[in-house]
């Protein structure tokens, strides 16, 4: 009997040390450090970036001068931290975009999809507001967009598609769906075909040659596929499209 209840013992602290271990990588994030590989090109260097605290951490990217003709809010995708698409934010300052990037527990989006209710009440002043997001992020943003349409006036997802049941066809405007051309995270063919139930005059663009994680610099990621194009050719043509789908909100 004492045999059995040591045995039960250790098997129960055995347990109790894996879960520790595989919950510690989700609750003890690494830092929220801005800066750190996140510069594209000389204009890029000049935006303004700033760490605030609206409802929680935000990683705030401005234009070198002026506050931008239109607010990006973006949700980072699912455990990837928020200064992973900084180079995205300091990329679209030099467009007129202002960025803001937030930080969620564990860096799941999940924990807290209408997080953009705050910060459209914080920066947008009034001016067009964009929701984007990438994977997981990209899910959510679409869930927020489809319960609240009239606060934005555009929606971009990143290798994502809307959750099932989630229908923004409603909306009065159209989103803009990127998709890399070797992403096996993202299911191309449910990402081509929740174009439709996107807004009117949804679109897809396909980058070519990037995979997954070309969105954000956070690495390799699993499961991803094989890129055929350098990190800087995919970041210049989802910049491109991005930045002009943006500017003709503004």
């Amino acid at each position: 009997m004492r045999r059995l209840r040591l045995i039960l013992l250790l098997l129960v602290v055995g347990l109790l040390g894996y879960g520790i271990c595989w919950l510690q990588p989700m609750v003890l994030r690494p830092a929220l450090v801005p800066g750190q590989d996140a510069v594209t090109d000389e204009a890029s260097l000049t935006a303004r970036v700033e760490l605030d605290d609206a409802g929680g951490r935000v990683l705030n990217i401005r234009p070198a001068q002026g506050e931008g003709s239109v607010l990006l809010v973006l949700y980072p995708g699912g455990l990837v931290r928020p200064q992973a698409y900084e180079w995205l934010g300091r990329a679209l300052a030099a467009h007129g975009v202002q960025t803001v990037i937030p930080e969620f527990f564990a860096d799941l989006a999940v924990t807290a999809k209408d997080r953009a209710d705050s910060l459209i009440e914080h920066y947008a002043h009034g001016r067009p507001v964009v929701l984007a997001g990438h994977s997981l992020g990209g899910a959510m943003a679409a869930d927020y967009a489809a319960r609240n349409g009239d606060r934005l006036a555009g929606l971009v997802l990143m290798g994502a598609y809307p959750p099932d049941g989630v229908d923004l066809s409603g909306n009065h405007f159209g989103a803009l769906s990127l998709l890399a051309e070797n992403d096996t995270v993202a299911d191309a063919a449910t990402v081509r075909a929740a174009v439709s139930r996107e807004g009117p005059g949804s679109r897809l663009e396909v980058i070519p040659g990037a995979v997954h994680a070309f969105f954000g610099r956070y690495g390799p990621q699993a499961g991803d596929g094989i890129p055929t194009v350098s990190r800087a050719e995919a970041e210049a043509v989802i910049v491109r499209l991005m930045a002009g789908y943006l500017t003709s909100l503004g």
